[in-house]
């Protein structure tokens, strides 16, 4: 374990002894900090926070801290647990869950949240999400693998952004972005499928086209039609689509509704 000597390390810390906590790093009760993570000077973990391992926590991050929310009073309880090999950008905040919602916040494994980046209360975050600078989440926010978020990207409370998606720089996310979509502008809408970031991830030629066709009959051919009725449709011709069954399910999962198409009003 190494520990600088000016580091302020609470007695019911758990760290271990393969963990690097630098100068004038504060941490915190009840967090646990696993192998190979390291937590740079002058970064704050609170807790209860559990920390996997080979996590970099870079220098002024906030990590744990309360949740901001109104109705939290102390002794609730509340959490927050992250996983494995994230990079954790200067003047990050991650703050704890609320008793609204599990009592926790979670971030996955192999996540990149750059600088001043914001996780609010009760958000979970899946695996390989890039958060560019000043991305922000507010409570119960959900994002799945493989989500970027652009810069200065906001996403309103009880959102979802789904599996490979892209959000362009500066989108203000009020409604959910379904798997494999493409969404951009401050008053965003769903412009595309994410067919640079499937390529990249090795996504069959087939597999794109099945979701090209999604695109489609949802935000192309569905005028005059439910959405419910189109969807039905798509799980009868597409059924052999996994990618496509992601897409849907994600969709009749949604609590706040999806996020329009171009052209829609």
């Amino acid at each position: 374990m190494a520990i600088n000597p000016s580091a302020i390390i609470h007695e019911s810390a758990k760290i271990h002894k393969d963990a690097v906590i630098k100068a004038s790093a504060v941490i915190g009760a009840h967090v646990e900090i696993g192998a190979g993570t390291v937590v740079d000077s002058h970064a704050v973990i609170a807790g209860p926070t559990k920390i996997g391992k080979n996590n970099h926590i870079y220098s002024f991050a906030s990590i744990g801290g309360d949740p901001q929310d109104i109705t939290y009073e102390d002794g609730q309880e509340s959490n927050l647990v992250i996983g494995d090999d994230n990079l954790i950008r200067e003047f990050c905040t991650i703050n704890r869950g609320t008793e609204k919602e599990n009592s926790l916040t979670r971030v996955g494994s192999n996540n990149m949240l750059m600088s001043y980046v914001h996780i609010a209360h009760d958000c979970q975050l899946g695996n390989h999400i890039i958060m560019s600078n000043n991305a922000s989440l507010a409570g119960h926010v959900r994002i799945a693998d493989w989500a970027i978020l652009g810069g200065f990207v906001l996403v309103k409370q009880f959102c979802n952004v789904g599996r490979h998606t892209y959000a362009g720089m500066g989108s203000h996310i009020n409604k959910d972005i379904p798997d494999y979509m493409v969404a951009s502008g401050v008053q965003p809408r769903i412009r595309s499928i994410n067919t640079v970031g499937m390529k990249r991830r090795g996504f069959s030629a087939s597999s794109i086209a099945s979701i090209k066709r999604a695109f489609k009959v949802v935000y192309r051919e569905t005028q005059g039609r439910l959405l419910d009725h189109a969807l039905k449709e798509l799980k009868n011709s597409e059924s052999d689509s996994h990618e496509v069954m992601q897409f849907i399910e994600c969709i009749r999962n949604s609590r706040v509704g999806i996020m329009r198409g171009p052209g829609d009003e």
